[in-house]
């Protein structure tokens, strides 16, 4: 194998993330002269947008797991140097947990805020919004990543059998699984929106910058059966971010939709009520998407020039037609 030393690899964001896969594949591979102790620590930057993110603040709700999780690393990743990142959740110590590997990874370069917060409630929101730090206050990127899932707990019986989880049909469908789906993945969403867009607005004269970035679902464009209200609140996802974009046009604030495929995150565990042979099925002869598959897209979203919009993106894994035809290997 060809041996690669250098100091810095100035290179675009797919060769980054082949030379850190290269690296963590075989160590031998690359031979880098490190500026830290730490002899895990690739310093590869891709130029052009690590540049762009410099000095940006960046809002990631959902951070605790999956895909909000990865997007942060991605970031990071991404702009090393000089980058704020605030990370939110209901979970703070997985969030702690989060912003100490970034740390870890990446150094002291970028900022790591995590703070706890349940974006269904306006209040609460207004007031994290009214309360951050001045060196994170204005938010730059807001990623809209934040979903429902119902934990069960030890002494919880699972006795709404699934509206999240995807197999509960009308009228079968607990009316307070309705509710805090549709506070969290739609009213969450809205609430968190509209708490950091006057700032974006009031920016360059009242022209306005920024990007808003809504994480929505195949669901929201494909209805199944079984998933009537976890498909309802990603419709209703996709129509406020079109709305949004267009009432914006005016602006140079970019209003950008993800929707994924299928991805294997926890959050099958949890539609399964921690049913692991269930969530498993799920994936049989199937390669799913990743977490860091649409982080990897979120930040390629927001790493572009400022006049370029990624409007609308949909991500399938490669056996994956539509919401219910997937080829399944046979086992």
């Amino acid at each position: 194998m060809t041996k690669v030393s250098a100091l810095y690899i100035e290179c675009s964001s797919d060769v980054a993330a082949y030379a850190r896969d290269l690296l963590y594949s075989d160590p031998t591979a690359i031979n880098l002269n490190y500026l830290s102790d730490n002899p895990l620590q690739l310093r590869v930057l891709a130029s052009a947008m690590s540049k762009r993110f410099e000095g940006k603040t960046v809002l990631i709700t959902g951070a605790s797991s999956g895909i909000g999780r990865s997007t942060a690393f991605e970031f990071a990743r991404s702009c090393p140097k000089n980058l704020k990142l605030v990370l939110t959740a209901r979970r703070i110590d997985s969030l702690k947990q989060v912003a100490s590997e970034i740390n870890k990874e990446v150094g002291d370069g970028v900022r790591v805020l995590p703070v706890q917060l349940d974006v269904s409630k306006a209040d609460e929101v207004r007031n994290f919004v009214g309360q951050l730090p001045d060196e994170f206050k204005e938010v730059d990127v807001l990623v809209n990543n934040a979903n429902y899932h119902k934990v069960q707990t030890a002494n919880e019986p699972n006795k709404h059998s699934g509206l999240v989880k995807g197999v509960a049909k009308a009228p079968e469908i607990a009316e307070e699984d309705v509710d805090v789906m549709f506070a969290t993945n739609v009213t969450g969403l809205i609430n968190m929106t509209q708490a950091i867009l006057p700032s974006m607005l009031k920016r360059n004269n009242g022209d306005g910058s920024g990007d808003i970035i809504n994480i929505g679902s195949i669901a929201g464009r494909e209805p199944y059966i079984g998933g009537s209200i976890y498909c309802a609140t990603k419709a209703a996802v996709r129509s406020f971010t079109e709305s949004l974009r267009k009432e914006l046009i005016a602006k140079r604030i970019r209003v950008i939709a993800i929707d994924p495929g299928q991805v294997e995150t926890e959050f099958s565990l949890v539609r399964f009520g921690g049913n692991k042979s269930k969530a498993d099925a799920v994936y049989a002869g199937c390669e799913p998407l990743t977490p860091d598959d649409i982080a990897e897209t979120i930040v390629f979203a927001a790493g572009r020039r400022e006049n370029v919009v990624i409007a609308d993106t949909l991500i399938f894994p490669n056996h994956q037609a539509a919401a219910t035809i997937m080829h399944r290997k046979s086992t």
